[in-house]
């Protein structure tokens, strides 16, 4: 197996990864095969998210996708505070990720204080949420941008130039699938799909606070377990979301996770252990209707 390594810290050296060439040819693949003639936008652009944390190590990920005015909407992201980061932008007119998208070049920011003088409000709130360091990726294609792919650090330091890469190559994946969408109906298809997706987007939302009002938790933990039970029950999360707001799906036996509040934000607690049906581990809550 062939890896790459690059060193990290957050003094200004290089940041240290390992690139898992297996790891990363099983991402390509996974990403591939969501795209079938039954393609989900939202599953696609939330497993865009995932994996990029998970393959390069960056703190969260978010993707902003240009609907049929033009305008960018919030479509994906891998936490609660990169979601309300990327909203802040929109809603402020401010950020990298605006910058890259409507010049459709790369923007890496190593540490988002030296850049107060250009996004004044975004480096105040991202310093706020918690991020140091972002990396907005446009999702182009020749001339045409249909979004912006962005990294978030905790830590401030300059951007491994094979990260880069390699999280240009998932945009560019990301971008091509959108595409493609449309070549059959140019001016119809990636609308609608927008539309529906934008639509899926809010009842997502519904769902994540009907279940954290429920169980007392917070909504990041409550997408997580929306998501889990939407995977292992081989569901669409749109689907789902829409069932469980409408009622007729009760989620029996939905398992919560506790908050990682002593890890990362790139890091997940370990899955529980089996202790027999009906049983939860310390900390974690059952569903059951």
């Amino acid at each position: 197996m062939t890896s790459h390594t690059v060193h990290e810290s957050s003094n200004g050296a290089a940041r240290v990864r390992t690139w898992d060439q297996q790891l990363l040819s099983q991402t390509f693949v996974e990403l591939a095969d969501h795209l079938v003639a039954d393609f989900d936008l939202m599953d696609f652009l939330c497993l865009l998210t995932d994996r990029c944390v998970g393959m390069l190590g960056v703190s969260a990920a978010g993707v902003l996708i240009a609907d049929r005015n033009g305008e960018l909407r919030v479509m994906a992201t891998s936490s609660e505070q990169a979601r309300l980061l990327e909203l802040f932008q929109l809603q402020n007119d401010e950020g990298p990720c605006l910058d890259s998208f409507r010049t459709g070049t790369l923007i890496s920011v190593p540490d988002v204080t030296t850049e107060i003088h250009r996004w004044p409000h975004f480096t105040a709130h991202a310093r706020h949420s918690g991020f140091a360091a972002v990396q907005a990726i446009p999702m182009r294609l020749r001339n045409e941008t249909v979004g912006a792919l962005n990294l978030f650090h905790t830590d401030a330091g300059p951007f491994d130039p094979a990260g880069t890469l390699i999280a240009q190559a998932l945009a560019d994946i990301a971008t091509i699938s959108l595409l493609q969408q449309r070549t059959t109906h140019r001016n119809t298809i990636l609308a609608e799909q927008l539309q529906t997706a934008l639509s899926n987007r809010i009842l997502i939302e519904r769902a994540k606070g009907k279940l954290a009002e429920r169980l007392h938790i917070d909504t990041e933990q409550a997408f997580s377990a929306l998501r889990a039970y939407a995977r292992a029950h081989n569901r669409r999360l749109s689907d789902l979301a829409r069932t469980f707001v409408d009622g007729t799906e009760p989620l029996n036996g939905l398992i919560v996770r506790p908050p990682a509040t002593d890890l990362p934000t790139h890091l997940s607690p370990p899955a529980p252990a089996d202790r027999g049906a009906g049983a939860s581990p310390p900390g974690y809550h059952r569903l059951v209707n």
